[in-house]
């Protein structure tokens, strides 16, 4: 495994980048109203995460990106989406831009999901791929990549 190439760690590289865009260029628009969503997003998203790596452990298959699984889990948040750990990622950053009133961070989500995909969801789908078929495949039919 790559020791620093972590979901988490970009989220938190992301969510520095935002910090900083906040601060050099201040600009409020979402107020009150947009502390509440972020709330609702960010507890989305943890809730999302969390519940998918439970599943995962209870299947006895690693949460660790760049790692070999050994179960395909498509139960639970895994039949609503097949990726709700990065879903619940993206949830959060999105949370955290309207938590610091930054609309001008927004264009990060994109490019966060962007990078989620790239590095992490492309070579898991492979190596599901690989390792579980058909399954996978079906899998694939019935549950969108996000939503």
């Amino acid at each position: 495994m790559k020791p620093l190439d972590l979901p988490p760690l970009w989220l938190l590289l992301f969510v520095i980048v935002a910090l900083a865009l906040d601060r050099l260029v201040p600009f409020g628009l979402f107020g009150a109203p947009g502390r509440i969503a972020a709330v609702g997003l960010g507890g989305t998203g943890l809730v999302l995460a969390g519940l998918a790596a439970r599943l995962m452990r209870r299947a006895a298959t690693t949460v660790l990106p760049h790692r070999q699984p050994s179960a395909l889990v498509t139960d639970g948040v895994f039949s609503i989406s097949r990726n709700p750990i990065y879903l619940g990622d993206l949830l959060i950053l999105l949370a955290v831009l309207l938590w610091i009133d930054a609309p001008l961070g927004l264009p990060l989500v994109p490019a966060f999901l962007w990078v989620l995909t790239r590095r992490f969801v492309e070579p898991e789908e492979a190596r599901l791929r690989l390792a579980f078929g058909a399954q996978f495949d079906d899998w694939t039919r019935r549950t969108r990549r996000w939503l």
